[in-house]
């Protein structure tokens, strides 16, 4: 009786002791546990931008001081004798170039402002011969017309040169000081066209037999009355030639003259310069 208490108390006491190692056993796998749950990895600082140092700002540089403008000289008051000799002067230069440029090889011919076209009271005769396959007929007489315009301008230098000497402007100072590119040119036509058609004729007459220009227009317009049922057409070539050669050299003075007035380096003396410098 007392060997069996004394194993079952035993027993109780090993039970105790399993127990007791058991819940030691737990307590320390929660606590194991728990210190695993709660150790979180640290997350990793994240650092704040740097800001690239601002470049500095150069510096402005000083200023250079203004030079100063030099004064624009004061030119002397226009008088009219200025206008008048100024006037004349730029004609004579504008006469000059205008007869070189004329009279040069296809002066007229290859200068489509001034070529001499067909005469306009035979060209019934120009179109009939084209339609008739003789074109080159018409063609060919029209070169010998502007050559002979050419040839004639050769010799105009002294009748143009004349008329400027001549001329006697009614207002210099507001011609001089015109806005019309052509102002002089146009006044000088005007009082001395019909003299220098006139002087200019014989001159023109002399070049037309001399380039065959007059054969030409009297072959066709042979040709021309020949045909049937027209009205036979006799017009004189010389007049319309000569008109047209003066004509055409006018036009080259007033481009000459235009170019004086607006364009400096067409100016070749200090009188230009001075007076159509005002502009």
């Amino acid at each position: 009786m007392l060997h069996f208490r004394i194993l079952i108390a035993a027993l109780a006491l090993g039970l105790t002791g399993s127990h007791a190692t058991l819940a030691q056993t737990k307590a320390k796998t929660t606590t194991t546990t728990k210190k695993k749950t709660t150790t979180k990895a640290k997350a990793p600082v994240k650092k704040a931008p740097v800001k690239p140092a601002a470049k500095p700002v150069p510096a402005k540089p000083t200023a250079k001081p203004t030079a100063a403008v030099p004064a624009a000289p004061v030119l002397p008051p226009l008088t009219a004798e200025d206008a008048n000799s100024a006037l004349h002067e730029a004609l004579n230069l504008s006469v000059t170039r205008a007869i070189a440029e004329a009279s040069a090889a296809n002066g007229f011919n290859g200068n489509a402002d001034i070529r001499i076209a067909f005469p306009p009271e035979a060209e019934l005769v120009s179109t009939t011969l084209r339609s008739m396959r003789l074109g080159t007929l018409v063609d060919n007489f029209e070169v010998a017309l502007n050559r002979a315009a050419e040839a004639a301008a050769g010799q105009a230098k002294p009748i143009f040169a004349s008329a400027v000497q001549n001329l006697s402007f009614s207002d210099a100072m507001g011609m001089l000081t015109s806005r019309e590119p052509d102002a002089a040119t146009t006044f000088l036509h005007t009082a001395t066209a019909s003299q220098l058609e006139s002087a200019m004729q014989p001159i023109v007459q002399q070049s037309l037999e001399q380039t065959g220009a007059t054969r030409l227009y009297a072959e066709m317009v042979a040709k021309y009355n020949k045909i049937p049922m027209v009205t036979p057409l006799n017009p004189t070539l010389t007049p319309y030639a000569t008109k047209e050669t003066v004509n055409g050299i006018f036009a080259l003075i007033a481009a000459e003259e235009g170019r004086i007035r607006m364009n400096s380096a067409a100016r070749t003396s200090e009188l230009l310069q001075r007076t159509f410098g005002r502009r």
